[in-house]
């Protein structure tokens, strides 16, 4: 098994969306640069997917 993490991002922070709803959000950083990076200092694969 293969897991990929996602980032979400809203207004420029790492956010996570509760069911998909973009107005009922947690905000995990105000830098996805730091938590990609620190995912991979942590081992993760880097994969960056622009949409």
């Amino acid at each position: 098994m293969i897991i990929i993490p996602a980032i979400d991002l809203k207004d420029g922070q790492c956010v996570r969306l509760r069911q998909g709803v973009m107005e009922d959000t947690t905000v995990f950083s105000d830098n996805p640069v730091d938590m990609a990076t620190q995912w991979v200092v942590q081992g993760r694969d880097a994969c960056i997917w622009w949409i």
